[in-house]
């Protein structure tokens, strides 16, 4: 670890955010090319392997096991910044950070990821974690996901997705059906009334997943309501209001009470890129979503949950984008044509039920693009797709992902 005072240098990459992406990247161009001097920026002393939160909350994993210390995922040979990045600069090939320094590079790769905005519903914070409200967005709270789904006999579970972008969209329902799964196996469910309120139309955005996924959602008897928003929340009323679009686009606020509320918080651009010249109007940073370089700088790569690619925002969509911002970052500092293209690849293992997944892989246009369609029917619920969710894929991420072993990383030739 550095301070940035002490970084008076150029560097050759500087990476913006160290989280899965980031120190994904640093491993994999170290892998490439061992001379490479790289310094990843980011403040967190802790680093949290969040897919696993899903089945924290439905008592399938110990939440203990998906945290780490930074500093011992840091590659080997690149330098460490543990600054909290405040702007970008990129006529001048620098990045600002909170301390007033700017860090040098002559390539940048920006994987700040993205903020969830739990102070954007109005009462959240002040509730979460009692009254009954939870988020498996959150290290802290997904055990008291289930924590209330083995204390919830009766009543009304409200499950709650927010506008996109969201980081996994299928995670808000994945809570629901693990929920129900429990209380299915325990006979309560015949007691409790479920409901998942998303903010979008549809139950998931590429089509040849949701009859898959409607078998469950009429197995445990759930409510869908599209086009309904939480805008707030009182905890200890247990009272959640919803902002409900109808087919004419009137929006009306309706008042819903609740005995279990799983919230999935909204979210958007870190603070750092909006507003910024790196970034599109939306906050993201503004890249050829093919070959994921900057639209305006050459020398400028975005990936993970903060790049304007159109591709479903998961750490599996990271570990595709690595290998193509390694391949084509080192392409570009030798002036040569950008050789791999992205593909829009993106993972959600839908938890149907403990011990079953159907596992939605995807690309750009919701073209179906399974790893192992010989093996694992993508559009059914296997076993088998749950024991690559629950001890593969952890596994893989803490010992490939995070190590610059790119196994099945390559994006789909098309």
């Amino acid at each position: 670890m550095t301070s940035a005072n002490s970084s008076s240098n150029v560097f050759d990459v500087v990476i913006a955010g160290g989280g899965a992406a980031g120190i994904g990247l640093a491993a994999s161009l170290k892998s490439r090319d061992r001379s490479l001097n790289i310094a990843i920026i980011e403040p967190s002393e802790e680093h949290y392997y969040q897919p696993s939160w899903t089945l924290v909350g439905g008592g399938a994993f110990n939440v203990k096991n998906s945290r780490r210390q930074t500093k011992d995922l840091i590659p080997s040979g690149v330098r460490w910044i543990k600054e909290k990045i405040v702007g970008f600069n990129p006529d001048a090939n620098e990045v600002l950070v909170s301390n007033g320094a700017a860090i040098k590079y002559k390539q940048l790769a920006i994987a700040t990821g993205i903020k969830t905005n739990w102070d954007a519903i109005p009462g959240l914070k002040e509730t979460l974690g009692k009254n009954g409200v939870t988020s498996n967005y959150s290290y802290e709270y997904s055990p008291y996901t289930w924590e209330l789904v083995q204390s919830l006999k009766s009543g009304k579970a409200i499950f709650t997705q927010p506008p996109m972008p969201i980081k996994c969209p299928g995670a808000p329902q994945k809570a629901m059906y693990l929920s129900c799964y429990e209380w299915q196996k325990q006979g309560r469910l015949k007691n409790i009334e479920v409901e998942l309120d998303n903010a979008g139309a549809a139950l998931f955005g590429v089509a040849d997943f949701v009859p898959p996924l409607m078998e469950y959602v009429k197995k445990y008897n759930a409510k869908l309501n599209f086009n309904s928003n939480l805008i707030s929340v009182d905890g200890p009323a247990k009272k959640a209001i919803f902002a409900v679009k109808d087919a004419d686009g009137n929006v009306t606020q309706i008042e819903r009470s609740f005995d279990m509320l799983h919230v999935v918080p909204p979210q958007g651009p870190q603070d750092c890129l909006k507003g910024s010249p790196v970034s599109n109007a939306d906050g993201f940073v503004d890249v050829d979503q093919f070959t994921l370089q900057h639209t305006r700088y050459p020398n400028i790569f975005g990936l993970g949950d903060c790049c304007s690619s159109p591709n479903s925002k998961t750490a599996a969509a990271a570990r595709k984008q690595i290998v193509v911002v390694a391949e084509n970052l080192l392409a570009a500092k030798h002036n040569k044509p950008l050789p791999t293209k992205y593909d829009g690849y993106g993972s959600c293992p839908l938890t149907v039920e403990n011990g079953k997944i159907v596992l939605a892989e995807f690309g750009f246009g919701g073209k179906l693009l399974p790893t192992f369609p010989w093996l694992i029917n993508p559009l059914k619920a296997t076993r088998l797709a749950w024991i690559l969710k629950k001890d593969v894929l952890p596994w893989l991420y803490w010992n490939a992902m995070l190590k610059g072993r790119e196994w099945l990383a390559r994006p789909f030739e098309n």
